[in-house]
């Protein structure tokens, strides 16, 4: 994820010495005998974006004690060659060293999939680090964010066309590109066409995925399903976290559509998987008509004062029923 997105989302968060003092998160719950997604669910490190910045090494130590099979990176510094402060070759042995994979990095691409500027974020670079750590995906983020109320359909069509390029140039080092939606992806044309349905439409299956955030298509006010139905095979990727039973109002429409983000931000609260309004039970039985390969439990946002105690928690619900109904 983009520093504009970090900027956006509260950051706060207990240390990572003082959360580990609760023992009891590496001991209760056994991962159900399995191989899905669910079985091998993975996370998505901005969830511990405070404690991956203070200490790295024991963050992915306890990320991979609580069960979680791979982590989703965000956030490389390109040109230095490095996730908080380590070296690539470090953070792959970091994540050997506690059995964990990482099939897919968010890589900044706001530049490269914007029509207006033409300093381009380096695909090649994402390309060398993401093949150094066995990553199968690089996925953009984010849309161009200079101006989210003003995205015309010309700019999807744009950043199609460039992720088709950069799903070109992954193809050759045996690599895929894949693309994160937030809510105002859904919002709607003049002729009721969505920027997420430009994005597909204009990208070619063999090159480009998508990685469906639920929680946002959700609060968009559209379900995951009818995309899973439109769309099969297109979302080998989804990011799970659920929605705050206080906070369901959708925030696309004519009532949003025009607002500023950190008004729009008002209307946003997450919660641990599992205890939210999102139907998770229903959505997993679609998971191979979306073509699932990969699911990731992210929470933008965490409020437990430990952020461990909230991984866990979701870590716990997705075994004991996401999994339950999957082989």
């Amino acid at each position: 994820m983009q520093n504009s997105r970090r900027n956006f989302l509260r950051t706060a968060g207990l240390g990572v010495s003082a959360a580990l003092l609760s023992p009891h998160f590496f001991s209760c719950q056994t991962a159900k005998s399995g191989n899905s997604p669910f079985h091998n669910i993975g996370l998505q490190l901005f969830s511990l974006r405070d404690m991956m910045a203070e200490d790295p090494i024991k963050t992915l130590e306890t990320v991979a004690k609580i069960g979680y099979k791979h982590v989703e990176t965000f956030g490389v510094d390109a040109a230095a060659g490095k996730y908080w402060n380590l070296t690539i070759p470090e953070l792959k042995k970091v994540l050997d060293d506690n059995n964990l994979k990482s099939h897919s990095g968010h890589y900044d691409m706001s530049k490269y999939l914007s029509r207006n500027h033409t300093d381009k974020e380096n695909i090649e670079k994402y390309i060398e680090i993401a093949h150094q750590l066995g990553q199968t995906y690089i996925v953009a983020p984010v849309t161009p964010m200079d101006d989210l109320n003003n995205l015309k359909v010309e700019d999807y069509q744009y950043a199609a066309e460039q992720l088709n390029k950069a799903g070109e140039m992954a193809k050759k080092a045996g690599l895929r590109v894949g693309y994160h939606n937030h809510f105002w992806e859904f919002r709607n044309f003049a002729n009721g066409t969505k920027g997420l349905d430009i994005l597909i439409a204009f990208t070619q299956p063999d090159l480009v995925d998508f990685e469906l955030d639920i929680y946002w298509i959700e609060k968009a006010g559209l379900s995951p399903q009818s995309y899973f139905e439109k769309y099969p095979g297109r979302f080998p990727m989804w990011h799970i976290k659920d929605m705050d039973k206080k906070f369901t109002t959708p925030v696309v429409g004519e009532q949003y559509d025009k607002l500023g983000f950190m008004d729009i931000v008002k209307e946003i609260r997450y919660t641990e998987v599992g205890t939210g309004a999102i139907d998770y039970v229903n959505i997993a039985t679609y998971a191979d008509k979306a073509g699932l390969k990969y699911a990731f439990v992210e929470q933008d946002d965490i409020y437990l004062p430990n952020k461990f105690e909230s991984i866990k928690k979701s870590y716990d619900y997705v075994q004991n029923f996401l999994a339950k109904g999957a082989v």
